[in-house]
């Protein structure tokens, strides 16, 4: 073999390394470990709006895949008109053990049911997008190495709230209206009297001017049932960013006995 041939095959062999130390280098994930679910399964409910009067249908889907992924999967809103649906797909990890956010999407339908577009976050591409209805790239950014962004599986991940293992948690929101931004965020549990439900607020993080921000934006929560095998009982958020503020109650909770 010709001294020139073994330069190519060197060559072909450093480009091929190089190539693959790129693509490990490209490769992010979140910086977060979930709690594993308590249970699988989907568990059924149903939407209010702010007065109270039920809307429509909703659920909460958890299952494993065959792969031994998690995906988890949200339903809410209005049955002919202002819905959203939610995924995420989450891989488990040994040490700590957990599931890390691979992948989440939101698709929501406006008061019409006219289709907005989708919001994605793909936490191994380090790629956050907002497409609008017909699937064209409207505006996207880039997320760091080890990412805060937590959209979707929010009953995973604020289990150690409700458990006590934290006090509080930061993380961030993609949001795509006006445009694609990152939003710092902030979470902590309110712990009520009794053996009633663990709520968990979360709202802007703007430091100092946090408690200002905060009342200007939504409520929003989540309700948790510890000893429950599906411990999640209900939340209130707007549908999308701008969109109309529900409450999304498990079937088996009176919608009623949600303390505000």
């Amino acid at each position: 073999m010709s001294h020139a041939h073994l330069s190519r095959i060197r060559l072909a062999l450093l480009a091929t390394l190089f190539a693959t130390m790129a693509a490990d280098a490209g490769r992010a994930e979140s910086s977060f470990i979930l709690a594993q679910p308590l249970a699988y399964g989907r568990v059924a409910a149903a939407t209010y709006d702010e007065s109270g009067e039920r809307i429509g249908g909703a659920d909460l889907e958890i299952e494993r895949l065959e792969s031994g992924r998690v995906r988890v999967r949200s339903e809410s809103g209005r049955h002919l008109g202002a819905q959203t649906v939610a995924t995420a797909e989450l891989a488990p990890v040994e040490s700590p053990a957990g599931l890390k956010l691979l992948f989440e999407e939101s698709r929501s339908l406006d008061a019409d049911g006219r289709a907005l577009g989708v919001l994605s976050v793909d936490h191994v591409r380090r790629v956050a997008r907002c497409e609008d209805a017909n699937g064209n790239m409207v505006s996207e950014l880039e997320l760091p190495d080890a990412d805060r962004v937590v959209n979707v599986p929010m009953n995973l991940f604020f289990q150690p709230l409700v458990t006590g293992e934290e006090q509080s948690l930061e993380f961030q929101l993609f949001l795509c209206r006006p445009q694609a931004r990152l939003v710092d965020f902030e979470a902590w549990a309110v712990r009520h009297q009794g053996d009633g439900p663990i709520e968990v607020r979360y709202g802007p993080d703007f430091g100092v001017a946090s408690l200002l921000a905060r009342q200007v934006a939504p409520k929003l929560s989540f309700w948790f049932e510890p000893s429950a095998p599906h411990p999640w009982m209900a939340h209130r958020l707007p549908l999308y960013s701008g969109g109309p503020e529900v409450l999304v109650v498990r079937d088996d909770v009176p919608s009623a006995s949600i303390v505000d």
